[in-house]
């Protein structure tokens, strides 16, 4: 169902998983990467290494898509199509809010290993055009388990 991205914000906010990105390669194929991502302002921002192909891939063509949703029932979830934009100013500040997001600080290795390369991450900062939105749970009533029925859906 077509939507706003607006409408689904409680769902970016409160979701942990990562948004899938798709965009298309300078051979002209399309491409799949999974990133972090965090919601604010009805923008959907990623961070990454300047030197990933997938920067190299959207400042070619910013036009993309992308999909946020979980791989276990209830299959609900949030997908598009946006314009990206690479954004060096707003890298590290993204990479910090995704450490503390998705790895609930800085204290920990990965997060220690990611911020030492910092001085070159960037923000990927998707502007939504078209959004959508399912939510399969009404029809999955009878397979679903207590625990996967207090999953987070649009």
């Amino acid at each position: 169902m077509k939507t706003s991205i607006g409408e689904v914000s409680a769902y970016l906010r409160k979701s942990r998983i990562p948004i899938r990105l798709s965009c298309t390669t300078k051979s002209g194929w399309p491409t799949i990467i999974s990133l972090w991502y965090l919601y604010q302002n009805d923008k959907l921002f990623c961070a990454t290494q300047e030197s990933s192909h997938i920067v190299t891939y959207l400042r070619q063509n910013p036009k993309c898509a992308f999909e946020i949703a979980a791989d276990t029932p209830p299959y609900c979830g949030v997908r598009g199509q946006a314009i990206a934009d690479i954004n060096k100013t707003l890298g590290v500040d993204i990479l910090e809010k995704l450490l503390v997001r998705y790895l609930g600080g800085i204290d920990n290795t990965l997060a220690q290993d990611l911020l030492s390369k910092k001085d070159h991450e960037v923000a990927i900062v998707l502007d939504p055009i078209r959004v959508y939105q399912w939510n399969y749970s009404n029809r999955m009533q009878d397979i679903i388990t207590s625990e996967q029925g207090k999953k987070i859906c649009p």
